[in-house]
This record gives structure tokens, sequence and C-alpha cells, in this order.
């Protein structure tokens, strides 16, 4: 009897102690992630947000947004698999014209005081060959969100004068502002749209690595 309970303390007592090293290697394997992983928060100082689309068929007007905010979490040293985020606020857009600008941040658009920002957050980001990569993610404007691709350039990373690392990246992609309720319109006498449907996102971003 003494030596069946001795037994089975002895047993339990091995168990916790399996179960003690299981946990301590899931621990540090999850701290090994953790720490491999590397933050960038972008530097709006060093970049830009524009966009482009056609005006009365036979021209095109630019504008950007002096305001946004994103971040990469990435695993590896080339970006490969990293996740990236955004938010653009929409009031700040710009296209050096008043009226339009405020016709801009209206229902006809983006209905700004509703909808103050536009985000994105990617689903994935691979190397294409190079330093051309694919970025796929949800784009939402208003309360419309939508699968795009962007077209990326990597720039390379390299260390500033003051220390601190920094990435560059060029970011292309073509959406339709309809499917997102950009919807105002209105026709010339030929026929052609007054503002095209397809607009031109162009992304020039620098960003710094998080430091601590």
């Amino acid at each position: 009897m003494y030596i069946h309970v001795y037994n089975i303390a002895k047993q339990k007592h091995k168990n916790k102690t399996r179960m003690k090293q299981v946990f301590f290697a899931l621990f540090s394997l999850v701290t090994l992630v953790a720490s491999a992983q590397t933050k960038w928060n972008v530097d709006a100082s060093h970049s830009n947000v524009k966009f482009t689309v056609s005006h009365l068929v036979v021209s095109e007007v630019e504008g950007n947004f002096k305001v946004y905010n994103g971040s990469i979490v990435s695993p590896n040293a080339d970006f490969q698999g990293a996740t990236i985020n955004f938010a653009v606020d929409v009031t700040s857009i710009n296209t050096d014209n008043e009226g339009r600008d405020k016709h801009l941040k209206g229902d006809d658009f983006f209905n700004a005081e509703k909808f103050p920002q536009m985000t994105f957050k990617s689903v994935s980001f691979k190397k294409v060959k190079g330093n051309e990569y694919e970025l796929i993610g949800d784009l939402t404007i208003r309360d419309v969100t939508k699968r795009v691709k962007f077209k990326v350039t990597y720039g390379g990373t390299v260390k500033d004068p003051w220390g601190n690392t920094k990435a560059g990246f060029k970011a292309v992609t073509t959406i339709d502002r309809l499917a997102y309720g950009l919807k105002w319109n209105t026709l010339t006498e030929a026929g052609g749209a007054v503002v095209g449907k397809d607009v031109e996102i162009r992304l020039n971003l620098e960003f710094g690595q998080a430091k601590g």
C-alpha cells in the first residue's frame, strides 16, 4: 500500500516537472519570436501620401493627405511576411483648391465628418523579385472595406547620421472610387466624366525602427 501511494506521488511529481518544462519551452519560444520581430513607425516628415484622378478626360488632378500614421511589424530583416497598418486623416486632404477640398470632405465624396479616417490593414506582404514586393490588404473608405493590391518597391535600410535605422518604400495601387461610395459625378458635353472613377494612390514612405 505504501509503495503504491509512493509511486502515485512520484508520478504526479514527474508530471508537474514535465508540465513546467513544456511551459518554460513554450514561453522561451514565444519570447524568442517576439524578440526577433522589429517594429517600424512612419516618419511623416520624410513621407507623402498622394493621389491622381482624371479631370474632363483630358487631364489629371493631383492631391495629397497631410496627416497620416502607419506601422510595420516584421519578423525578417527583408520585411517579408511583415504586418502593415496605416491610417489617413481624411480632413487633411489637400488639392490646392479650398472649394474643391471642402467638396471632397462632404458627403458627395468622403463625408469626413462621419468617416474621419480611411484605414488599411495588410493580410500579406511578400517578395516578388529583387526589391519588388506585393502588398495585399483591406482598405476601408467611408463604411466600405475592399481588398486591394499594392505594387511595392523596397528602397533599402540605412542608418541616418543620428544613429536611427530607416527603411524606405514606394507603394502604388489604383482603386475605383465609386465602389467606395465616393459617388459624385457629372458629364461633359461630349459625354465624358468630369471626374474619373479610377484613382491612383501613390505612397512614398520612410519608416524608422522603434527603439527599446
